[in-house]
């Protein structure tokens, strides 16, 4: 495993992020595919053991309980609380806490509050505002964030799905207040997902901002070959068919060429994406519910691709519609 520092943040994390959406009670969440606490544990423990540190949840996951498995899994499996590093994400305001008037710091220290108790911890490594609001002043969201940093409550602060304006505006106001900045962005980029490239990396390399984006794999269509085994949420995951049906012609050109490195390197796809993404970004959340998807994050760490084939795998790309909270949150 390799480690890096989280942008401009003394944060140092291992470079393949666990996301934990996969984890928590299927009662409480909207996924059916998700694992249960024994299992959780059991995946959080074999990553952990073989070098991953950054773990990134939110309290929308199953209704916190991914927070709460989480949490449990890792007090229990590391010696010190500084073995392992923990991100987790709050929604806007809800309609109701508009109406009854709480504001954007409150809404910020309530959510964080709530996250520490479902994961029994003091602090977070990095805490993540999960999508602009835009109901909300977003200079009271930053202002509470910047408090939560100066409580000690969360060590740095970052933003997912936002536009790279929105971005540079946060951390510009930041700075005229002398307040905490974002030190990382996580928002939808993968092979077949590259829409970032327009604005939001440039932005980031320029001012030391970690990249850590979702979806890495692509909600696992990266990590193999079109009509080949049809996983439970390659089946029922109605977010991720709504993100990449309409566009599946075009980004099987790309799987393809990914399974052709692949059988080069012989090694697997998911190997080739995670290793093409590890040369743009400083920790991709890799979803993990099977040991063998740890174990090909592992080997995209060790896989250097060269310039020809990074060259090769990019070339087919098409510029593709926003899709997923970008679409819809406005």
């Amino acid at each position: 495993m390799e480690y890096t520092k989280l942008g401009n943040s003394d944060v140092t994390v291992s470079r393949i992020c666990m996301g934990c959406m996969g984890f928590g009670d299927t009662t409480k969440g909207h996924h059916s595919w998700i694992l249960d606490a024994d299992r959780s544990r059991e995946i959080i423990q074999y990553g952990f053991e073989h070098g991953i540190t950054f773990y990134d949840t939110a309290i929308g996951y199953a209704d916190g309980t991914s927070e709460e498995y989480v949490g449990r899994a890792l007090r229990s499996i590391a010696a010190k609380r500084e073995d392992y590093q923990i991100a987790t994400k709050f929604l806007p305001r809800t309609d109701a806490e508009r109406e009854a008037g709480v504001t954007g710091q409150e809404h910020v220290a309530r959510n964080l509050d709530a996250s520490l108790k479902h994961l029994g911890l003091d602090y977070v490594d990095l805490y993540i505002c999960h999508m602009w609001d835009y109901h909300t002043d977003m200079a009271e969201i930053m202002e509470g964030m910047n408090e939560a940093v100066k409580a000690g409550k969360a060590r740095a602060i970052g933003i997912s799905n936002c536009y790279a304006y929105q971005l540079a505006k946060m951390n510009n106001l930041a700075q005229t207040n002398g307040w905490a900045k974002f030190v990382s962005i996580q928002s939808h980029y993968n092979l077949i997902a590259r829409e970032d490239e327009r604005e939001l990396t440039k932005l980031c390399r320029e001012d030391n901002i970690a990249m850590t984006p979702y979806s890495a794999l692509a909600a696992g269509r990266l990590s193999r070959l079109p009509g080949a085994e049809k996983t439970k949420r390659l089946v029922e995951d109605q977010v991720a068919h709504s993100k990449y049906d309409a566009t599946e012609v075009q980004d099987d050109v790309i799987i393809e060429r990914v399974a052709e490195i692949a059988q080069r390197h012989d090694t697997s796809m998911t190997a080739v994406s995670l290793a093409w993404l590890l040369t743009k970004v400083a920790a991709p959340v890799v979803g993990m519910t099977k040991p063998h998807h740890v174990d090909g994050a592992l080997d995209a760490v060790n896989l250097t691709l060269t310039d020809e084939e990074i060259a090769y795998l990019e070339e087919p790309y098409v510029p593709h519609k926003l899709v997923g909270v970008m679409a819809f949150n406005h």
